[in-house]
Order: C-alpha cells, then sequence, then structure tokens
C-alpha cells in the first residue's frame, strides 16, 4: 500500500511540475501578445491622428501664411503656432487642464488614461495615453521634468498660478476689511 501512494505522490509531483513549466511558457506567450497589442495600438492611433490632420479641405490651406508649415499638418500643432490652448482637441484640452491640476506633481499616463475616459487598467491605453503626452511635450505643450511626469512649461505654471491664487489675495484681504 505504502508502495501505490508513493507512487501516486511522486506523479503528482511530476503533473505539478509539468503545469509550471507550461504556465511559464503561457506567461512568456502572454507577454510577448500584450507587447505586440500595445504596439499596434499606438501605431494604429498615431495613423488616425495623422489621417485626421490630411483631411484639411484645399480651400483652407491657401489663406495659410508662410510661417506655417502647411503639410503635414499635425493633429496637434506646435505651441508657438497656436493661439493658446483652445486650439487644441477637446481631449487633449481636457490632458493640459489635468496637468494643471497635478502642478509639480506632474501628470502620469495612468491619470492621463482616466481623463481621456479610457481604462487605466488596461496596459495599451496607458501605453496610448503616454504616447499622447510625449507629443505634446514634443509640440511644446509639456515637459517631461522626470521621467514619465508632465508638467506644464514653467511660465504656463506661474500664469496659472496667478489666474487660480486664493480668491480676495489671502489674508491681506482679511485685513483690508477688518480695518
Amino acid at each position: 500500500m505504502r508502495a501505490v501512494l508513493e507512487a501516486r505522490r511522486k506523479a503528482a509531483v511530476v503533473r505539478v511540475e509539468e503545469l509550471e513549466a507550461e504556465l511559464e511558457r503561457v506567461r512568456a506567450d502572454l507577454a510577448d501578445a500584450e507587447e505586440v497589442l500595445r504596439r499596434r495600438a499606438i501605431g494604429l492611433e498615431e495613423y488616425l491622428e495623422t489621417l485626421a490632420g490630411e483631411e484639411v479641405p484645399a480651400e483652407m490651406v491657401v489663406g495659410v501664411s508662410q510661417r506655417k508649415p502647411v503639410w503635414p499638418r499635425r493633429a496637434v500643432p506646435h505651441r508657438e503656432n497656436a493661439a493658446g490652448a483652445g486650439d487644441l482637441s477637446v481631449d487633449y484640452q481636457a490632458v493640459m487642464a489635468a496637468a494643471a491640476e497635478a502642478g509639480v506633481e506632474g501628470l502620469g499616463a495612468r491619470r492621463a488614461a482616466a481623463v481621456l475616459g479610457w481604462d487605466s487598467a488596461s496596459a495599451s491605453r496607458v501605453e496610448g495615453a503616454r504616447a499622447r503626452l510625449k507629443g505634446l511635450v514634443e509640440r511644446g505643450w509639456l515637459v517631461e521634468a522626470k521621467p514619465g511626469r508632465f508638467t506644464l512649461p514653467a511660465s504656463e505654471e506661474t500664469d496659472d498660478a496667478g489666474a487660480s491664487g486664493r480668491p480676495g489675495g489671502g489674508s491681506s484681504a482679511r485685513s483690508s476689511t477688518t480695518g
């Protein structure tokens, strides 16, 4: 009886080891597939942004000054060619507002994905948001002071700080109203 039980235990150990090896292979395959999915999602997003920028009617291009590049048109204009954040799409305006709220701590890709209404638990969506943040950096709208942390440029942070200061000027307003 002992020999039978010992044989069953050994067979169970062998089966567990086989399943663990198979699990490791499946995990490696899953990681590879997730990476391919992430890269394809980013590529598709960039393609769609480029395609959206190319669909500009010819009448609109005629009156453009020579300082601004006419072709290819980018979905996100360079900051020096824009009047302000109002020139950005609604999604990018929301990202810029979130970056302003984040202040010096900076906006991360996961938070940006949530602001865009995407599933922030999805690695491909977070990477898509990171690609958008990097695009805003390339065009001068944001700065990546620390890796993965995106903030407004220093000149804009000081402008926003003055605009969002405490109403009435803080404690000095109290002394002027009481005296």
